[in-house]
């Protein structure tokens, strides 16, 4: 049988609280503890500072044949390319590369088909171009500076009349398509009036028969613009009929002159008769136009209708034009 005190000393060493070994070599030999564990309680327990180690050398990437793509998050810098190009309405461009001599010529060959870019065809005037767009012109579908060419030259054919050696005077010149058809027929001078300014295609305003009258007034014209008689009158104006643009212009008729002008219904019924677009389509509006100013010329002294004819081109948004011509015979 145990004395109380033998028993009470075992229970006493048993619940005593654990006290830290000596030292860790003497930890690892009184407490059962993995070698593993050993080391690293040995290691922690040093009081030797661990000298530092030298950083590691930068490893050089190295190359690869394949394009590396960006982290998740970067933003890539892009490289210039066809998106990022700086880009030019077709119409201008064709101008810019000195493939026509104006917009509305550009415009004219657009129209017609015949505008490629390599094989395919481009047909929209706004359509957006870069540096790099391959552009070129096939055809021609006339020789003039624009499209508006093709309506006097018409005019001229069908009335038979005759201009060279005479003096022209182009009311709203523009472009220059009417006065390049004259001057094209033999006309000996040409005055291009037009109240814009800029307009005129560049080889016309370097020939030397044609006197540039920029940013003028047709209406307020007078011998001091115009200090010679003139013998061939021809008109192609927009936003304002002819009964108020023309008068002044056939004050300066010397005699024998002829008159070639364009009527545009859409300038000359009202707002009220102009449907969508700008676009006159009523054939009874077209015919009380034509009316209108054949009965007007005739009034006039000394002036003589030699008759009505359609343009053998519709205007730029669809618009039937008609030519009227006549002669002044005082």
């Amino acid at each position: 049988m145990r004395s109380w005190s033998s028993s009470r000393k075992a229970r006493s060493a048993a619940s005593a609280p654990w006290s830290s070994p000596a030292s860790p070599t003497e930890a690892c030999s009184t407490t059962a503890l993995k070698p593993a564990s050993c080391v690293s309680r040995i290691a922690s327990s040093s009081t030797t500072p661990r000298k530092p180690s030298a950083p590691r050398p930068a490893s050089t990437p190295r190359l690869s044949s394949t394009p590396c793509s960006p982290p998740s998050g970067a933003t890539s810098v892009p490289r210039p390319g066809p998106e990022t190009m700086a880009r030019t309405r077709l119409d201008q461009a064709l101008v810019d590369r000195g493939l026509v001599e104006s917009r509305s010529r550009a415009q004219a060959l657009i129209l017609a088909g015949l505008v490629f870019s390599g094989e395919k065809r481009l047909d929209k005037a706004g359509q957006p171009v870069t540096d790099e767009t391959p552009l070129t012109v096939r055809g021609q579908d006339h020789p003039w500076v624009s499209r508006g060419g093709l309506k006097l030259a018409g005019g001229l054919s069908h009335f038979g009349l005759d201009v060279t050696g005479r003096v022209g005077l182009d009311v709203g010149a523009s472009t220059g398509g009417f006065t390049d058809v004259l001057l094209t027929h033999g006309a000996a001078r040409v005055y291009a009036v037009d109240v814009g300014y800029g307009q005129l295609a560049h080889r016309l305003r370097e020939d030397p028969r044609v006197v540039v009258l920029e940013r003028f007034n047709a209406r307020y014209l007078s011998a001091e613009q115009v200090p010679e008689p003139v013998d061939a009158i021809v008109c192609d104006a927009s936003f304002i009929g002819l009964r108020t643009v023309l008068p002044a212009a056939l004050a300066l008729a010397a005699p024998e002159a002829i008159l070639v002008a364009l009527i545009k219904p859409q300038f000359e019924v009202g707002r009220g008769n102009v449907g969508k677009g700008g676009v006159v389509r009523d054939p009874a509006l077209h015919a009380e136009v034509c009316d209108t100013i054949t009965t007007w010329l005739a009034a006039l002294p000394g002036w003589t209708v030699l008759g009505v004819t359609p343009s053998p081109i519709t205007g730029p948004d669809g618009n039937v034009e008609f030519l009227i011509a006549g002669r002044y015979a005082p």
